[in-house]
This record gives structure tokens, C-alpha cells and sequence, in this order.
């Protein structure tokens, strides 16, 4: 283990007053002061800090890295999360080969081909959504009526869970990744989730539809390649992971959009080149996985003028990283016409996001239709006044009350 310094600054995603779509000012002014350096976590242990674009790609790509959560000085990020690391054991948090046998169950769901398959359905989806908003009349909550039941529609129906108990798994996951929730509370909203989804896999082995869940049923349970307890983690990522991330984007970036009224109006009225422009820079400029992608080194490696030992905790800060100066002019500044592809929103190497292919459709259609369908779209409270998630392992509003 490597000796640890005493003076490392605790690692935050508390935003500054007023700033709330900049990363905390404290981590990234370690960008530029020390970009590979150390933080203290809440347990107080600490944990390599790295900033630089060009150090997480290499690290991320590097073989010598681990991504298995069960190893020790594996950095949790709250207590919650420290009590649930085994009920959170999934293709993600697998080092090789054991990673790749289990994503590649699920590749072929969410490439590129099979995802624009999904378009029409996910238009006719934000149309209902927006025929019922417009209906019942302003104001309302975004969240509620629009960012957070259109991502939930869309996987449930790939996997097949039945959208009617979207109230028992949205609640149960706002739990898991509340760093605020108690073990107690965390281990139960965990255990409930996986159970539910256990139970579900189970039916659908005797009981097959057309979904993810009664092919993983029938490929994998009843061949007895994968147990019960195996086939519910897997697919409580893919549920949880399925509408946290994409409903935060869509409100966050809606939010984000309504204080930069010429981004807004490009969004609103270009071709589907530049909106697909915008999400990618959205995607970059918001960040919303803010509290890092999370490693163990397995072998000492030399990055950065520094050695991160063998056993040491490593968290790559892509939020910081897609501010990186080096890589993006004026990173500070919301600019849709800008080439932000290179953005690690969804990662980098063997561990990328498996559904940003879904992701990006899903925001391609959803800002423009909302801004067309509601031209007048507008915020119902000054931006003060908004609760945004910074205690949430996923960033974005809890509410986001709107006027048209």
C-alpha cells in the first residue's frame, strides 16, 4: 500500500452556490493544482483522485485496473452503498473474462440496429406523455409527468417488467442511491428490489413473453448457467441504471437549456444532425454520473508522475474530466455546436455504458419534442428554488416545476 498523505481534501459533489451544472469547485480546482492526487471519503479512507481526460482513458483502458467491487480499499461512496457492494455484483463490477461472458448476454439488446428499432415506439411514448401534460395544463413537475416515466416505459418494456409497480422499483432505487440512506434502509430497498426481480425471472421461465428478462429466463436460469440470485442483479441494473440515469438527463438538461435560451431555441428547431450534436455536449456539459467510476489498482502503475500501488482505491472523476481544458475549448460553457463526442459520460474501455445507445435515443427525441410541443416552456420557480440531487449517486433535480 502506498504511504498515505494526511492533508487530502474530502471528496465532495457538493456544486457551488448559484453553479449548480459545474462540478464542486474544491475537486475541480485539483484539476489544475494536483489533477492526479488523493481524497479522503466519508469512512475516511482515502482514494487517488484523477481529473485529467487524457490519465481516466488510459486507466479505464488499463488491464492492471479492477473494476470487481468485492476487492478491499474498493471505494464506496456511502455507507448504503459500502452495506449493499454485494447485492450490487453485476457484469460492471466484473474484471475479465468473467465481465465480458456476462455483458455479451446482453449486447445484442442494445446495439445500435436494435435500439432504432425501438424510435417509433419511444416518439409514440413522449407524444402520450406530452397529449397528457398538455391536457391536464400547467404547472407540473417535469419529472413526474415527462423525464421520469419516459425512460421507465421504455425499459420496462424491453425487459418486460409490468410498469404498473414503476412506484415500488422508482422508490426502492432513489433509496440505493441516496448516500443520505441508512445500511438498514439501503440493505432492505436492495434485498426488496432483487427479490421482486427474482420472482419476476422466475415466471417468466415457466411463463415466456417477448422481453430481455424471458430470454435470460430460458437461456441462462433454466440451463442452470446463472442461479436466481445472479439473473435479479443483473436485471436490477439494467431497470435501475435503465430510468435513473436517462430521466436526470432529461430534466437536468431541460433545466440546463431553459437558462441558455439560444442553446434552447437551436435545440428546438434543428435538423436531427444538430440535436443529436446537442445531446452529445449535454451529456459532456452535465455529467450526471458524478461520483466517478470507481477502481482498484491489481498492479502497481506508473501515470502521471506518480505510482498508484497494487491495492490502492482509484476514482476517475469524469465529470471534472469532461471539463478538461486540454481537450474542450471554454469547457465551462454550454455550446451545442461543438464536436463533445469525446466526452466519458458513458465511460471508456472494456466497462462503457452497455445502454448509450438507448440513452441517446431517447434524448434525441425527447428535448426537441418538448420544446416544439411547448414552446412556452419555462421554469415555475427561479433556479434557486430547485432541489438538485447532489446527495443522489446519479445528479439531477428531484423535482422540476414548470410553467408553458
Amino acid at each position: 500500500m502506498t504511504e498515505v498523505p494526511t492533508a487530502a481534501p474530502a471528496f465532495t459533489t457538493r456544486r457551488a452556490s448559484g453553479c449548480p451544472f459545474d462540478p464542486p469547485p474544491e475537486m475541480s480546482r485539483l484539476q489544475e493544482a494536483e489533477p492526479l492526487s488523493r481524497v479522503t471519503l466519508w469512512n475516511g479512507e482515502q482514494a487517488w483522485f484523477v481529473t485529467r481526460h487524457a490519465d481516466q482513458v488510459s486507466l479505464l483502458r488499463d488491464e492492471r485496473i479492477s473494476a470487481d467491487n468485492q476487492r478491499p480499499n474498493y471505494p464506496s461512496v456511502s455507507a448504503g452503498n459500502e452495506a449493499t457492494r454485494a447485492h450490487n455484483r453485476t457484469f460492471i463490477t466484473m474484471d475479465e473474462p468473467e465481465h465480458n461472458e456476462q455483458r455479451k448476454r446482453f449486447t445484442g439488446d442494445f446495439t445500435i440496429k436494435r435500439t432504432q428499432a425501438l424510435r417509433v415506439r419511444v416518439e409514440r411514448i413522449i407524444d402520450d406523455l406530452l397529449d397528457a401534460m398538455e391536457k391536464a395544463g400547467p404547472p407540473a413537475d417535469l419529472v413526474t409527468s415527462f423525464a421520469l416515466p419516459l425512460p421507465s416505459l421504455v425499459i420496462c418494456e424491453l425487459l418486460g417488467v409490468p410498469y404498473e409497480d414503476h412506484g415500488f422499483f422508482q422508490r426502492a432505487s432513489s433509496v440505493i442511491i441516496d448516500t443520505r440512506s441508512s445500511v438498514p434502509d439501503a440493505l432492505a430497498a436492495s434485498q426488496e428490489l432483487v427479490e421482486y426481480l427474482g420472482d419476476l425471472v422466475e415466471s417468466k421461465a415457466k411463463n415466456p413473453g417477448d422481453d430481455l428478462l424471458s430470454r435470460l429466463a430460458a437461456q441462462y436460469l433454466v440451463t442452470g448457467q446463472s442461479t436466481r440470485d445472479e439473473c435479479a442483479k443483473q436485471a436490477r441494473l439494467l431497470l435501475v441504471a435503465g430510468h435513473e440515469t436517462t430521466a436526470n438527463m432529461i430534466a437536468l438538461g431541460t433545466c440546463a437549456l431553459l437558462q441558455n435560451p439560444e442553446q434552447l431555441a437551436a435545440v428546438r428547431d434543428g435538423s436531427p444532425e444538430r440535436v443529436a450534436g446537442a445531446v452529445e455536449e449535454l451529456l459532456r456539459y452535465l455529467s450526471i454520473t458524478h461520483m466517478g467510476r470507481r477502481r482498484v489498482a491489481a498492479q502497481d502503475i506508473e501515470i502521471g508522475g506518480q505510482t498508484i500501488k497494487a491495492g490502492d482505491a482509484v476514482i476517475c472523476a469524469n465529470d471534472i474530466a469532461n471539463r478538461d481544458p486540454e481537450v474542450f475549448d471554454e469547457p465551462d460553457r454550454l455550446n451545442i455546436d461543438r464536436q463533445a463526442r469525446r466526452h466519458l459520460a458513458f465511460g471508456s474501455g472494456p466497462h462503457q455504458c452497455l445502454g448509450q445507445n438507448l440513452a441517446r435515443i431517447e434524448l434525441q427525441l425527447a428535448y426537441p419534442a418538448l420544446l416544439r410541443r411547448l414552446p412556452g416552456l419555462r421554469l415555475a420557480r427561479p433556479l434557486e428554488e430547485i432541489s438538485f440531487r447532489t446527495d443522489m449517486a446519479v445528479y439531477g433535480v428531484h423535482e422540476l416545476p414548470v410553467v408553458w
